[in-house]
């Protein structure tokens, strides 16, 4: 797609695999992606925003970061980190990114402190830190009243997004967009706000119920209310259960095993679970069977035409019963681990 005049161009950043996700949210947003790309830790997915429209991107429910971008260069031959930071950073980009910055994320001032972020896949032309000094020098020559912070009240990201291609942006969102405003009470192991988010996207548009049968402290239901869901949560654990009551307190959340759901055959439009599978929470028994009864009630209380999207390394075929129609999987890196988004329609049962 073309950008539109006056349209800003933008990036965002969200959790390795759930880029395609983001992607469709933008979109979902009336701006164009140009291009989808990872730095070694994060998805990155470029787009241009319309023009005075920019601060309702700091709302995508799949992006931990949101950038206005500041220019773009390439690795050519013998580049060195000053010739990268001659192409990324003008005077004249920075001055307007800053402005558009200032604009949408509300945090203007004159007695300004910066630092430098850098992320670069390979260190074979040159060390990520030699990149970092440069950019240091550089945005120091230019904005000489400047000082180095951390925390800083600017802070100038320039990343490898793909081979030997980087883009340079001043962050627009802070600390608060990652955890979506942050939750009452914390409980170890607590899914990320952006893969819950990616997960109740996946379970299609809001409809009269959404079930998360293994809800630990909520965090998939909270991005489901914030969707337009209505919810609700069960848990085998006592304090899951005392978490997400405190975390949610408008919402119904119950004490119930996900193999034993006290609730009528196709009862909700969609379920979806961050499965526990042993790393932090164990479940009771031999898991296969445990996976196997939690899928066979999972697919009982879910309507014909609803959908199921679970978290979980490996869901293995035999597992699978009957009205769960598999549609797609989609992996993901969680703290370093993979797993993956396991997604099914709820058919009719013959």
């Amino acid at each position: 797609m073309t950008a539109t005049t006056g349209a800003t161009p933008m990036f965002a950043t969200t959790m390795p695999g759930l880029g395609p996700f983001l992607a469709d949210e933008i979109t979902d947003r009336d701006a164009a992606v140009t291009g989808v790309g990872f730095d070694g830790r994060a998805d990155i997915v470029l787009f241009t925003a319309p023009g005075r429209r920019e601060k309702r991107f700091l709302g995508l429910a799949v992006a931990e970061d949101v950038f206005v971008e500041v220019g773009r260069a390439w690795r050519r031959g013998r580049d060195t980190p000053r010739g990268i930071v001659r192409t990324l950073l003008r005077s004249d980009t920075v001055a307007r990114a800053l402005t558009r910055c200032d604009a949408i994320s509300g945090r203007a001032n004159r007695s300004r402190t910066f630092r430098v972020v850098v992320r670069v896949r390979q260190e074979r032309s040159f060390r990520r830190t030699d990149l970092r000094a440069e950019l240091v020098r550089a945005v120091g020559r230019d904005r000489p009243r400047w000082r180095w912070a951390d925390p800083a009240g600017v802070e100038v990201w320039a990343v490898e997004h793909r081979s030997g291609g980087f883009v340079a942006g001043l962050r627009a969102s802070d600390g608060r967009m990652r955890q979506h405003g942050g939750r009452a009470v914390e409980r170890p192991g607590a899914l990320r706000p952006v893969v819950a988010a990616a997960m109740v996207r996946r379970a299609g548009r809001p409809g009269q119920l959404l079930l998360d049968p293994c809800c630990g402290s909520g965090t998939i239901l909270a991005e489901a209310v914030r969707a337009g869901w209505p919810v609700r949560g069960i848990d085998i654990d006592p304090t899951a259960v005392r978490c997400a009551r405190r975390n949610l307190p408008a919402e119904p959340v119950q004490g119930g095993d996900v193999r034993r759901l006290d609730l009528p055959d196709g009862h909700v439009d969609a379920c979806v679970s961050n499965l526990p599978f042993g790393r932090r929470y164990a479940v009771a028994g031999d898991p296969a069977t445990w996976l196997r009864l939690a899928l066979i009630e999972m697919a009982r209380v879910t309507r014909p035409g609803g959908r199921v999207v679970l978290l979980a390394p490996r869901i293995p075929p035999n597992a699978v019963p009957e009205g769960l129609l598999p549609t797609s999987n989609h992996r993901l890196t969680l703290l370093g681990m993979s797993t993956t988004m396991h997604c099914f329609d709820r058919t009719h049962q013959t």
